[in-house]
């Protein structure tokens, strides 16, 4: 893995941090918590998800000195992703399963003042992807939020450990689970889902932060009822809401076929219930997008401005593309939606009809630039992309390297990759030198962006694969 230094789009040298205005809520601790540069109160420092500290101390003239100062062993095995909170003198910690937590007190000598250890069954283990990981707390209203892989999101009393409240989001038993961070907006938390790989319909939900009861749940399949698809959804770009993207070569969904992209006055638009209608047959199982994927794990940002939260959907269920053709909306999806009510205010499909696994779910990062906000992302696919943030409408998308080699380009009109046949996959069929493998040109490792510089900074994974879907059903 290599760092790569990704200029924004539109050519910025220089970029203006992302104004966030103070949010009247029950979480109005969190928001004076993250405006001492001190404190990391976000799982990415601030709302707008840039994963930037304005500390300067370390820098590159002194950083070769740097020493250990403290350790702290949790105790846990496998893998450890997120990062801490801090919040004045307290650093709390969590672990991957059992998901323990700990609060630590900085001021004297990393004191353990709390600690909690949630009682899980240990078979929700086998069901877990990828590795049994939490990726990190939230924090607001007093409390420290844990979602623990059962699926059980937990409220911890911030100073005590106690537990305030919990709520069952998602199902073991049916393959759903979670590990993703809670995010603390307003007065609601937000959390995800997690089982895609087992033919799970996944979704975003916000509890209300007191008492964690369901404040609305937004599905990433199906009709647009239970998406919180409205009427002015992609009010700015209708063409993102078309039946289909692609017209099949050669049958399309079998050895030797693939897809070519339609040009946007090709494009049937707008369309209801895509979630549903563009889950087309055969299928592995009748209605294929009740089983249709589109995990949510990521990182959100939010933008106070237009009271917006946006993140990425996932892969569609069954890896097996052969088997659910269509473009399988809203998998692989950027979403932007209303925190107080969930609806769905744009959604831009990055890769229809997955072939590869390239799971949608990387983090979006907010900056501001002349008077406008924009989304950036970096998706597994390999293809960088700038929308305005407002409207959704798609400023850039270019290639990150350019061994990426299942699209030639991305059409900024239609919106619409342009994929090449000899990449498309196939059942029992042996797909050779497909650039980027599922882990992508990026995988959940967040970027970060510096208002200093105006730029910002990914990892960048150079890794080809071999891909031979195979017969499943749920």
């Amino acid at each position: 893995m290599e760092m790569s230094k990704l200029k924004l789009a539109l050519g910025l040298a220089i970029g203006a941090s992302l104004a966030m205005p103070m949010v009247a809520s029950a979480a109005a601790d969190q928001e004076a918590a993250m405006k001492d540069k001190n404190n990391w109160a976000h799982p990415r420092g601030q709302h707008n998800n840039n994963g930037y500290s304005q500390l300067n101390q370390v820098n590159k003239g002194n950083v070769k000195n740097l020493k250990a100062a403290w350790t702290f062993a949790t105790g846990v095995n496998r893998g450890h992703e997120g990062s801490p909170v801090v919040v004045g003198n307290m650093m709390y910690v969590h672990t991957a399963f059992p998901n323990n937590v700990y609060a630590l007190d900085l001021n004297d000598n990393q004191k353990i003042v709390w600690a909690y250890f949630p009682k899980q069954d240990p078979s929700v283990q086998a069901v877990l992807c990828c590795d049994n990981v939490s990726r990190g707390l939230g924090f607001g209203d007093g409390k420290i939020f844990l979602q623990q892989n059962d699926g059980m999101l937990v409220a911890l009393d911030a100073k005590t450990g106690a537990k305030v409240w919990d709520v069952s989001n998602t199902d073991p038993k049916v393959g759903a689970t979670n590990t993703n961070a809670p995010h603390v907006i307003k007065d609601k938390v937000l959390t995800g889902c997690s089982g895609a790989e087992f033919g799970v319909r996944c979704f975003i939900a916000a509890y209300n932060i007191k008492d964690g009861s369901l404040a609305w749940k937004a599905y990433s399949t199906g009709p647009d009822s239970e998406v919180l698809i409205g009427a002015d959804f992609n009010k700015a770009n209708p063409h993102y809401s078309a039946l289909s993207t692609y017209q099949d070569v050669n049958g399309g969904n079998k050895e030797g076929g693939s897809f070519k992209a339609l040009s946007k006055d090709q494009l049937k638009f707008p369309v209801a219930d895509l979630g549903v209608k563009t889950w087309l047959k055969p299928q592995a199982v009748k209605d294929g997008w009740q089983h249709g994927g589109g995990s949510v794990w990521g990182w959100w940002p939010y933008d106070a401005k237009t009271n917006t939260v946006f993140y990425g959907t996932g892969n569609p269920s069954v890896w097996n593309p052969d088997v659910r053709p269509g473009d399988n909306k809203w998998s692989m999806t950027i979403f932007a939606r209303d925190v107080d009510t969930g609806v769905a205010k744009w959604g831009y499909q990055m890769t229809p009809h997955d072939e590869w696994d390239y799971d949608g779910i990387n983090e979006v990062i907010l900056f501001d630039k002349g008077g406008k906000t924009y989304a950036w992302h970096h998706d597994r696919n390999g293809f960088a992309y700038t929308f305005e943030a407002n409207t959704g409408s798609l400023v850039a998308a270019e290639k990150v390297h350019p061994f990426v080699n299942w699209a030639t380009h991305v059409d900024l009109k239609s919106g619409v990759p342009h994929k090449v046949g000899s990449a498309s996959t196939h059942q029992d069929y042996n797909a050779k030198g497909i650039c980027p493998a599922a882990l992508g040109t990026k995988d959940q490792q967040p970027a970060a962006y510096s208002p200093r510089t105006g730029l910002i900074y990914s990892p960048l994974n150079h890794v080809c694969m071999t891909y031979e879907p195979v017969e499943s059903k749920y």
